[in-house]
């Protein structure tokens, strides 16, 4: 049976496994670990990377949180009352070259005392500049995963993305996509033990893949132009974290940790 003290204990081990494996990428950087409390239930450790080889700025957080569920949560999930209980990891990286893609990874996992359960997460990749064929690769990788658990996951989450990561005011998306699930619970095609296999996969399918691309753009020269450009793109970054973004909407609703729901900025 899958508890969610072992997914808890997962997690952690995911989000150490995933700094190790970004500081043996980077060569310079190391993460700074902050533990917090929740004064209302749970708390969690937030890693930051500032000023590395390749990342800029990077967080590598872990929460676990528990509690009553306020109202407004409630009813934007359309969920009876009862206490709640939520785990996950969270990545944000912003890179110095602009060559080096930002990339998003999140998994997640929910439940309340009256029973209700699900996971979540995803991972897209928001290049400056694309590279069509490590786009391709970045999305064959993840359909090799998914294909794992079950042949719709890919097909599914990747328009899931598609619509999730869009700038709606700017009629643009964030970068080239991915995959997006939520609310994966009972009426998912597979039992809670294969969903909580597939998103530690994921988990440690994200290293793998970014620092393959750390490694093949590091020392690649850029001109200011493309490091304005950069910047450019960063702002549509925050622009959507603020205004769509889910996580960064339950973590402020929750009484989460600032610093931490708003480390992409």
């Amino acid at each position: 049976m899958v508890t969610k003290e072992a997914i808890e204990k997962k997690f952690k081990e995911i989000q150490d496994h995933i700094c190790i494996k970004l500081e043996q990428a980077d060569g310079k950087g190391m993460f700074q670990t902050d533990e917090w409390t929740r004064s209302e239930g749970g708390g969690g450790r937030s890693r930051i990377m500032n000023n590395g080889h390749s990342i800029e700025k990077g967080g590598v957080n872990f929460s676990a949180v528990y509690g009553e569920m306020p109202d407004v949560v409630l009813n934007a999930l359309k969920l009876s009352k009862a206490d709640f209980y939520a785990t996950g990891v969270s990545i944000v990286m912003h890179t110095s070259n602009p060559w080096i893609p930002i990339i998003h990874m999140n998994i997640r996992y929910f439940e309340m005392t009256n029973g209700t359960w699900w996971f979540g997460g995803g991972i897209d990749l928001t290049p400056h500049y694309v590279v069509k064929e490590e786009a391709v690769e970045f999305h064959t990788r993840l359909k090799e995963v998914c294909d794992q658990f079950h042949e719709t996951f890919y097909a599914e989450f990747k328009v899931w993305a598609d619509k999730y990561f869009f700038i709606k005011h700017r009629g643009e998306s964030r970068g080239v996509g991915g995959i997006f699930f939520d609310r994966l619970g009972e009426q998912a095609p597979v039992g809670k033990e294969q969903l909580f296999d597939f998103v530690c996969a994921l988990g440690y399918l994200f290293p793998e893949m970014y620092t393959k691309l750390i490694a093949e753009h590091k020392d690649k020269p850029f001109s200011e132009e493309e490091r304005i450009w950069q910047k450019v793109r960063r702002g549509r970054y925050v622009e959507f974290n603020l205004v769509y973004d889910k996580g960064t909407k339950f973590g402020l609703d929750t009484n989460g940790r600032i610093e931490s729901i708003l480390m992409s900025l």
